[in-house]
């Protein structure tokens, strides 16, 4: 991969906040992992096997490599404009109030879908008869812990990965050693199905897209110039890493079709061997990285929508700031109240794949954003940002067609509203 360039501008100094910046590297590091690793292995490894087949493991470098370019272009991004918002910022600075709209609205919407697919994933590993209820509790409790500033987000996420990583390490113990391994499973057989392939890999991008929260919390960073450019291509590596190592262990122990018919992949990959014992053990550990997932992607939601209401594109009470811990409290009330809403109407699988269409949309913004950069603002070639636009677009038409057509609906809604808005707006100007 590329070594990133250092703008020729010299050093920055760090902007004026309205936030806190308390997060050093390893903090956004952190983050950005607690984010990601969990939601792919444990949420989107079974409809992306029965999507892809034996091309799984192809998928997943394609969703990989997709991410690499989207994370190049929002590090160098962030780095230029650390606010919160993430692209919602730079679609607005770099082409259009539109363009940022569109991408900041389709953040949150995408977003709230994945909090309420993380929840709901919790509840069914905890206990599946009471499901959406453990999801609802698990929402309350994660926005008490934000609520206390973002410090306290950082160090639940740090100790949650930590207990993730060590359940995921286990996983490969007993896949790769339980005695039903044959790594031949792994391997693509042909023929591919390219579009079953694309459509996986669109799946899978929804466990990159976590990265983004190292981004959007770029007002609550120090030193972002140079924190978040390092910080979100290490996050992205451990995680790719981590999805690699267990993807190949599951498929030898259990093969594609196994893995795409169980409702708990990994569980059902350890419990065909010696080491089945450690099947709660796993279901626990899922349980956890949903958890860890949640609590990131509820903080990166309500910052978001704390700059589109800087901005008026949300309504203004929502850019209220804490007096004493300094975060965006009111937004994290709303992200709290319309998660609660999606999880009571939700599908796992089709939240899923709906978050995966909004933010592939947003992804694509952001690299149509690096790529008005100039040299000396761009750490990265800018043929990664290209690249990243098309496979963007071409990854989010491969999704299910039902996925797309939601998306394409809720997606017009807001266009239309913010249409609406402005008209009137505009209107009320000319009087």
């Amino acid at each position: 991969m590329p070594s990133p360039r250092r703008p020729d501008s010299g050093d920055r100094a760090t902007p004026s906040t309205r936030l806190a910046r308390k997060l050093g590297t390893a903090d956004a590091v952190v983050i950005g992992l607690g984010s990601m690793i969990g939601a792919g292995i444990f949420a989107a490894l079974a409809p992306a096997a029965g999507a892809a087949g034996t091309g799984l493991l192809v998928a997943l470098v394609l969703a990989g490599f997709l991410a690499y370019c989207n994370a190049t272009s929002s590090a160098a991004l962030a780095a230029l404009y650390p606010e919160s918002g993430g692209t919602y910022v730079y679609g607005r600075k770099r082409l259009s109030p539109f363009a940022g709209f569109v991408a900041g609205y389709g953040f949150v919407v995408g977003k709230l879908a994945s909090c309420a697919a993380m929840a709901l994933t919790f509840g069914h590993y905890a206990a599946p008869a009471f499901a959406r209820p453990l999801a609802i509790l698990a929402v309350a409790a994660l926005t008490a812990i934000n609520l206390r500033g973002v410090v306290k987000t950082a160090r639940a996420t740090r100790a949650i990965v930590a207990i993730v990583l060590a359940c995921l390490a286990l996983v490969v113990l007993a896949s790769a050693f339980g005695g039903t391994a044959d790594f031949a499973r792994a391997l693509p057989e042909a023929p591919l199905n390219g579009y079953g392939v694309l459509q996986a890999a669109g799946i899978l991008f929804f466990a990159f897209a976590g990265y983004a929260r190292i981004a959007t919390l770029g007002e609550e960073v120090a030193d972002p110039a140079r924190t978040i450019p390092r910080a979100i291509p290490v996050a992205l590596g451990i995680a790719f890493a981590v999805y690699a190592l267990v993807a190949v262990c599951a498929l030898a122990a259990v093969g594609a079709t196994s893995l795409a018919a169980s409702v708990a992949p990994l569980a059902a990959a350890v419990e065909q061997g010696r080491w089945a014992a450690l099947s709660p053990v796993v279901r626990m550990g899922a349980a956890v990285a949903s958890l860890g997932v949640l609590l990131s992607l509820l903080a990166g939601v309500s910052r978001t929508a704390f700059a589109m209401a800087s901005n008026g594109d949300l309504p203004r009470f929502l850019a209220s700031v804490h007096p004493r811990r300094r975060i965006p409290h009111r937004a994290e009330l709303a992200a709290c109240a319309l998660t609660i809403i999606v999880v009571a109407i939700a599908d796992v699988r089709n939240a899923i794949g709906f978050s995966s269409f909004a933010v592939l949309v947003y992804y694509a913004i952001a690299n149509a954003s690096a790529l008005t950069l100039a040299a000396h603002e761009r750490r990265w070639p800018r043929a990664l940002a290209g690249v990243g636009l098309a496979g963007c677009a071409l990854v989010a038409v491969s999704l299910p067609p039902q996925t797309v057509l939601a998306g394409v609906a809720v997606l017009g809604a807001g266009i239309v509203i913010y249409a609406l808005r402005n008209g009137r707006i505009r209107s009320g100007s000319d009087r």
